[in-house]
């Protein structure tokens, strides 16, 4: 009677251990299979095209869409690094940290000013720096910053490649203590 009993716990275990295994196994394929689904499932073309949420634009109606004159596609050139300098103040001088990207239109211009980064990286800072703290606090201060830095890179990439190139200079981060 030991002996059978010894039997059926060793036996138990056993299959214990492989049910378990069997489990684990099913939910890591139930998981793996699910996560397959939701990276890889992108809503196809054909159902996109079926709902008529769709449109094929013309490259002539491309400048009337977005009102630029541009042609191409817009992308945008980060510059590597924030700028960082000081500004004076009527109270005391301020720390200015800008975030800046450039707005272009195609492949080519995105090459040249990519290219042309350090030019555009110290025609930035000749006008950033050129400020004033006591304007860079209101909203209207930061636009025409933006303005007179976009007529100075334009007028550099001119000089330099014979286009303006540059369309839009844009802040993605300020922060002035």
């Amino acid at each position: 009677m030991a002996e059978k009993e010894l039997q059926m716990e060793e036996g138990g275990p056993k299959k214990g251990k492989m049910m378990m295994i069997i489990i684990i196994v099913v939910v890591v394929l139930i998981i793996g299979g699910a996560a397959a689904f939701f990276l890889t499932g992108s809503p196809d073309e054909s159902v996109l095209e079926e709902e008529g949420t769709t449109e094929e634009v013309l490259p002539d109606e491309v400048s009337t869409i977005t009102g630029s004159t541009g042609v191409g596609t817009a992308l945008y050139v980060a510059m590597p690094r924030p700028f960082v300098f000081n500004v004076p103040g009527a109270g005391r001088d301020r720390l200015v940290q800008i975030r800046v990207q450039l707005m272009v239109r195609g492949t080519d211009a995105e090459e040249s000013a990519k290219m042309h980064i350090p030019m555009i990286e110290g025609t930035l800072l000749r006008v950033f720096s050129s400020s004033n703290a006591d304007d860079l606090v209101t909203e209207a201060g930061k636009i025409a910053m933006k303005d007179q830095a976009l007529r100075e890179v334009q007028k550099a990439m001119q000089e330099i490649s014979g286009n303006a190139i540059v369309e839009q200079v844009l802040f993605t981060g300020f922060v002035m203590q």
